[in-house]
């Protein structure tokens, strides 16, 4: 067991650190303000190979382990959650499930744009009725021969109005509620694809996040991703894949607000005394460090037992809780060790405070991640 980083991962790390600092950094907090998405640095990401890491190069892929994109997510999400999220969508919901389950044209179709940022891609799986319980969809996709007619209205779609390319879940046979839903590779320019409203999220405002309308959509049969009615499953698996990649978000925004938390009390003097000397505030500062080593481990330990094609189910969950947990505790807790500056918009914790919620509820929310361990805790045992 070695938990040291390889040499691969630690120069994807630091490429991407240096990007985050040279390029992200200066606009984060406009972006932030005016909702502005970074469609430069998205420009950027693709030329640095950020938006099809694990991939054969045969794809346009960089051919890397996990550990290598989860770090690259860390990075940039260390500077902007934002951005990172960009990265993580592109790779682990809409690159990912084509290239784990897609046929051969279908790969050779779709990645290399994918891969290489010609095209973004899109994840549609939640509606306004339908969030954590998938059989509630009212998406349809009609059998009529030659292709599918689909007709769905999604919501909360990271990249929406924006993908050239989409993962949409709709239902082909309503009567086996999960077992009825299937996964479809859709393409921006059909016919019937609309955008509808762009949303005004508490955090990740750089991120577009879009309702999608997919009306009268003729998808040809060949674009069935899997086989029919294994949608669920295709979006369950991977969802397992995109949790790491949450987690990494979420602990290159720990690991960020964290950073900017010791250097300030190693700055700040407060009764004759900086902050980082006094024992009270250490203490709690070094459990905060436990809580962030320990998210650290959980989430590398996933994206290796993904890498050796380990289960990694659970591991997953756990990496995705803990992470998002230590996030938010320790953006909170950076903020109140900052004071009043912590509170104002000239400095980013605030903006890493915002933008770390929304770990805990992507990618299914907490809740999901306790079923999804508690069920391998108990359930294997029947």
């Amino acid at each position: 067991m070695d938990f040291r980083y390889s040499e691969e991962q630690m120069a994807w790390r630091k490429k991407a650190a240096d990007f985050a600092k040279e390029f992200v950094e200066p606009e984060a907090a406009e972006n932030d303000a005016k909702a502005l998405f970074p469609h430069e640095n998205v420009k950027r990401m693709a030329e640095l190979g950020f938006l099809g890491m694990p991939f054969p190069k045969k794809y346009g892929g960089q051919e890397t382990d996990y550990a290598c994109y989860a770090a690259v997510v860390e990075e940039i999400a260390k500077i902007d959650a934002s951005t990172a999220i960009i990265v993580s969508a592109n790779n682990s919901l809409v690159a990912g499930p084509i290239y784990q389950f897609g046929t051969e044209e279908q790969k050779e179709k779709y990645l290399p744009d994918l891969c290489t940022g010609r095209k973004l891609g899109a994840f549609a799986l939640t509606e306004p009725e339908a969030g954590t319980d998938a059989s509630r969809q009212l998406a349809t996709a009609e059998d009529k021969g030659d292709y599918y007619l689909l007709n769905a209205h999604k919501k909360f779609i990271t990249n929406g109005g924006l993908a050239g390319t989409y993962l949409v879940f709709a239902m082909t046979d309503k009567s086996k509620g999960n077992n009825g839903i299937s996964a479809f590779i859709v393409d921006a320019e059909w016919e019937g694809i609309s955008t509808g409203t762009l949303e005004k999220k508490m955090g990740i405002r750089s991120s577009q996040t879009a309702e999608m309308h997919f009306d009268n959509v003729k998808v040809p049969k060949e674009n069935l991703l899997g086989q029919p009615g294994q949608g669920f499953w295709i979006a369950m698996q991977t969802l397992y894949g995109g949790r790491i990649g949450v987690g990494a978000q979420a602990l290159g925004i720990a690991q960020g607000a964290f950073d900017r938390m010791v250097d300030y009390m190693l700055e700040r003097e407060q009764f004759g005394v900086k902050l980082g000397k006094l024992d009270t505030l250490r203490f709690e500062v070094a459990k905060l460090k436990i809580q962030l080593d320990s998210a650290r481990l959980l989430v590398y330990n996933a994206a290796d037992r993904k890498d050796k094609g380990l289960p990694y189910a659970m591991e997953a969950s756990e990496a995705k809780f803990a992470a998002s947990e230590a996030a938010v505790d320790i953006t909170r807790k950076s903020i109140q060790y900052h004071g009043g500056y912590g509170y104002m918009k000239e400095r980013p914790i605030e903006r890493m405070y915002r933008d770390a919620k929304i770990t805990e509820i992507y990618e299914g929310t907490n809740e999901v991640q306790q079923m999804v361990i508690a069920a391998s805790i108990f359930d294997v045992k029947k």
